[in-house]
């Protein structure tokens, strides 16, 4: 497919020995470098990732949670749940005697573990050949010297305010004369350069305990938290095998449970029931199917997904073939659905994704994120680790199978992926954008499998979501206006999408012409880039 140049958009690029694709070009410069300075796919995307904890902080942050999938060269995967647990006091009962009947964003119950450091720490000690001190070193510049904020970063930022002037650390730190800083701002954040200055020298251990560990715990008891330094010391990355789904002859391999990849799955799997490619892939038809899918698909990861010790199925029966086939039943061509499986999740957004091949045919595939925009807006204030708040996936009450626990690890939206075709490795890719991520796996992958997209063209195609309360269709405004009548004509309620519909990016691998083809999503500030 060859786009039309003279219509706005990018053109996919291409590479024989390397390429980066991030949403920032700070985080691909940096990938880059430490390519080209000899450096491994997961050398470059700790490098691009701490970048990106620095210059997009609403977005991602060391504070955070990391999943990851390295993919060899031979096609072996290994996947990587950083995601951090509750503390160990923690319970249904203990927020009940505090008086916590919700977890919100802003409270200091929603801030699990952060498990990105020791996930980066145990990436780099299983395929990694560097160290925190030098890839760290052009994060550490960037937070102490400074930065120009991004375009995409500053219109985020501006929607923030009112969250980020209820803390007044907080609001020191992320306000400009209680403002958002404006494009082409220069910012630095010293004192995250210090922590991640201890972080290079002392390694993970270095965040887990010590100063930088008694600042977020003194940080949250200061606001009635329940974590410890005992809690910070347990935090642990699981080695994990990634599920895998065959979806017309290619290898769709996604992260299991706690992670919300299991629905990527169920959504390809109900999808490929259906003749997907004689479909106009921007009709009606296509994202009604597409949609009901996803409605289902989500009904059933919120009455199942969770913790994996705490789930009462399997995962894998979650993508067999005969509760596919009864999943499937539930779907017509000719109208929506009146009622889907529901329970509610509060909504969110920010997360980075970044993928990289190296020269070797190494890849990795990899998602950092805060959950909300500046995660739970609450600042560590010596260490400058903006915690995340992705506890607030958690029931306060027992019951539910989300309901928080001690070292209980909460529902994940985040979510890397990979895809073999013949048993080589064949893609590299992810969609970042909260709930809407597993939707957007299924839509990206159907643009390339069924409809020949490009990977640049796969991720400029409009995208359309479903509010999880109101099961209204959110189309984005490229979507033809005869799509979104045929729609509404099979009884769906669509309206405008406020904001661009997440962020991707791709690397695809061609090993019979030794050529990397990657996208960037033009909804972000980032671009890819190979050599």
């Amino acid at each position: 497919m060859i786009r039309d140049f003279q219509a706005p958009g990018r053109s996919a690029v291409h590479a024989r020995e390397a390429m980066a694709s991030t949403s920032h070009p700070l985080a691909t410069s940096a990938a880059l470098e430490v390519l080209q300075g000899g450096g491994n796919a997961v050398d470059a995307a700790i490098a691009a990732v701490a970048v990106q904890c620095v210059v997009e902080p609403h977005m991602t942050g060391i504070g955070g949670d990391c999943f990851a999938i390295v993919m060899e060269p031979d096609g072996g995967l290994t996947g990587f749940n950083g995601s951090g647990a509750a503390p160990r006091a923690a319970t249904p009962q203990k927020l009940a005697e505090l008086g916590v009947s919700q977890i919100t964003d802003s409270s200091p119950h929603a801030v699990t573990v952060p498990g990105a450091i020791r996930a980066w720490d145990t990436l780099l000690k299983a395929h990694g050949t560097r160290d925190f001190r030098s890839l760290l070193s052009r994060a550490i510049h960037y937070a102490r010297e400074g930065f120009p904020v991004a375009p995409r970063v500053a219109h985020d930022w501006a929607g923030e305010v009112e969250k980020l002037a209820g803390d007044p650390v907080t609001a020191a730190t992320y306000l400009v004369g209680g403002k958002a800083p404006g494009t082409g701002t220069i910012l630095k954040y010293p004192r995250l350069a210090d922590t991640l200055e201890k972080i290079a020298e002392g390694g993970a251990d270095a965040f887990y305990g010590g100063d930088v560990a008694e600042d977020i715990v003194d940080a949250l008891r200061a606001r009635g938290g329940l974590m410890t330094t005992d809690d910070l010391a347990a935090c642990h990355t699981t080695a994990v095998s990634p599920v895998l789904r065959d979806y017309k002859g290619h290898t769709v391999a996604e992260l299991p449970p706690n992670g919300q990849g299991i629905v990527a799955l169920i959504m390809l799997g109900l999808l490929e029931r259906f003749d997907l490619e004689s479909l106009d892939p921007a009709g009606a038809e296509r994202f009604h199917l597409e949609m009901e899918a996803a409605r289902i698909a989500y009904g059933v990861r919120d009455r199942f997904v969770t913790d994996p010790g705490y789930m009462d199925v399997c995962h894998s029966h979650l993508i067999g073939e005969d509760y596919l086939d009864r999943l499937a039943k539930q779907i017509s061509t000719s109208g929506r659905m009146t009622s889907v499986p529901h329970a509610h999740l509060a909504p969110q957004t920010d997360t980075v994704y970044l993928t990289v091949v190296d020269r070797n045919g190494l890849a990795v595939s990899f998602i950092n994120s805060l959950f909300s925009s500046f995660g739970s807006g609450i600042l560590a204030p010596e260490s400058g680790v903006l915690l995340h708040c992705r506890g607030k996936s958690f029931k306060a009450e027992p019951g539910h199978p989300n309901s928080i626990d001690g070292g209980k690890r909460p529902l994940h939206t985040i979510i890397p992926a990979m895809v073999l075709k013949d048993g080589a490795p064949w893609l590299s890719f992810g969609v970042m954008g909260g709930q809407y991520q597993a939707c957007g796996h299924a839509h990206v992958l159907t643009n390339i499998i069924d409809y020949g997209m490009d990977v640049q063209a796969a991720i400029d195609f409009p995208r359309m979501f479903y509010d999880m309360d109101s099961h209204e269709l959110q189309a984005e405004n490229r979507i033809p206006s005869a799509t979104l009548d045929g729609l509404r004509a099979l009884g769906h309620s669509v309206v405008p999408a406020h904001e661009p519909i997440g962020g991707s990016q791709a690397i695809m691998i061609d090993r019979t012409r030794g050529l990397l083809t990657a996208g960037s999503d033009p909804r972000k500030d980032g671009h890819a880039a190979g050599y």
